[in-house]
């Protein structure tokens, strides 16, 4: 039986998602909470299994009482959000900075004709979450980290490309790394972050805001520049052409997503071969693994977030078993890795134990 802890300000909203969950046999509402401070106190005392938290609320908003969450009782959290306004995506991806580990749009009317979907969509995310083991802080994870081994060097020649993949945990992990490079970085970034309908746009502005380089939304045709991060619209593929440009296209889902990792790995692989870099990171599934395959053939280079660091081993995990990444690294040695790699167009900064 999988506890939850439903926290929302909005009475009727509360009642849909405690009738949602309630609906299936193997999930109970332990609680519910009509603001953060009751929230956090619930969370305390009657330590659910997984936690539905609201980002408006009266008291303590949700971000806030996620932080207190994870220091005093760290529960697997998701954030049930509108992305109706920049405040909104603001507290929730901040939230998920703080340890809640994905965003999920609130459900629709029950009448609307996407209410079936984003219904079966909540419920598979709440029992895969449930699950997951999570830690007091992302620091704390982090201080954690063990080196894994792996080879010594990335051999290649220069960089031109990076293309990354993430899902869950993902926001705050791309913010650790585009944080860590150079505003100078000569290299432009692809980004595919599974993430709720209408975050993008908050996404990159959340990323900017945190980076000395530029982040935005994709934009088909557009050329692939220096100093850029691109990531993915909502419901589109990502990838690159040969002549340098962005391709934004509406083919068919890969293994049911849309964005893919993997279309994204095998477009990129294609377009600049050596010249590639592909990082896969935290998330749930196995999207971008099948696309780094044809990046090895290409002779591009692929770096795998490690499991201490990850909220969710699972993409990262798939690519290390498939044996298709030359590195293993904890998130915090991911930027400056990719950074070496464009000025020596090989890893010479490798540690030697890997």
């Amino acid at each position: 039986m999988i506890r939850v802890l439903v926290a929302e300000d909005s009475v009727t909203v509360r009642e849909l998602l405690v009738q949602i969950l309630e609906s299936e046999p193997d999930i109970r509402v332990v609680g519910q909470a009509k603001n953060g401070v009751e929230a956090v106190e619930l969370a305390a005392r009657l330590k659910p299994d997984l936690i539905t938290m609201d980002v408006h609320m009266p008291l303590l908003d949700g971000f806030e009482a996620t932080k207190e969450i994870m220091v005093q009782a760290p529960t697997p959290i998701i954030i049930v959000s509108s992305s109706g306004s920049h405040r909104e995506v603001e507290l929730s991806l901040n939230a998920m900075r703080s340890g809640a580990l994905l965003v999920l749009e609130k459900p629709d009317n029950p009448r609307s004709e996407r209410y079936d979907g984003r219904r079966e969509q909540f419920l598979a995310m709440v029992k895969a979450m449930s699950k997951v083991k999570v830690v007091r802080r992302w620091a704390s994870r982090e201080s954690r980290a063990k080196p894994v081994v792996g080879p010594r060097r990335i051999g290649g020649g220069p960089l031109r490309l990076v293309a990354v993949a993430a899902s869950t945990g993902g926001p705050a992990a791309l913010q650790r790394i585009l944080g860590d490079l150079p505003g100078d970085f000569p290299a432009p970034i692809l980004v595919v972050q599974h993430i709720a309908r209408g975050f993008v746009p908050g996404l990159a502005d959340w990323l900017s805001a945190s980076s000395d380089l530029r982040v935005k939304v994709a934009e088909h045709g557009e050329p692939l520049l220096a100093h850029a991060v691109y990531l993915a619209p909502d419901d589109r593929h990502l990838g690159a052409s040969q002549e340098g440009r962005i391709l934004v296209v509406d083919a068919p889902p890969v293994s049911g997503f849309r964005p893919s990792g993997t279309y994204l790995f095998e477009s990129a692989a294609r377009a600049f071969g050596a010249a590639l870099a592909a990082v896969i990171l935290t998330g749930m599934g196995s999207d971008g693994v099948e696309g780094l395959k044809t990046v090895k053939a290409a002779h591009g280079r692929v770096i795998a977030q490690d499991e201490a660091t990850s909220v969710v081993y699972g993409m990262p995990g798939e690519a290390a078993a498939a044996g298709v990444v030359d590195a293993i690294l904890p998130l915090e040695e991911i930027g400056p890795r990719l950074a070496a790699m464009t000025r020596s167009g090989a890893d010479a900064h490798a540690n030697p134990d890997r």
